[in-house]
């Protein structure tokens, strides 16, 4: 079933060189709004947490760090979200950018 979402959902989240099943999946979670709750979930953790990377978010608003990672590059495409510096995680000790809330 279609469920409606706020956000535009437009980019693809599942590359050329992707298997199958996770152009399926990609499809799915799209039609069944679970995306755009996932995304709702991560911008509202970004603008309680700006400034962090993925993995901190993660941990900061207790969520799983690869639907953060993956939600992120979602909401920029959205206009929503634009990386800002890089720098050390602090929860996984490598370079990376952080995130924040386009106004």
């Amino acid at each position: 079933m279609k469920q409606s979402s706020p956000f535009e959902d437009r980019e693809p989240i599942a590359g050329n060189t992707d298997p199958v099943s996770s152009h399926i999946a990609a499809r799915q979670i799209t039609q069944d709004g679970s995306r755009g709750r996932m995304k709702a979930k991560v911008l509202e953790a970004l603008k309680t947490y700006p400034g962090r990377t993925s993995a901190e978010l993660a941990v900061a608003a207790v969520m799983d760090r690869y639907t953060v990672a993956r939600r992120l590059p979602d909401l920029m495409h959205d206009g929503l979200a634009e990386q800002g510096e890089m720098r050390k995680c602090l929860v996984t000790g490598r370079w990376a950018v952080t995130w924040r809330v386009i106004k």
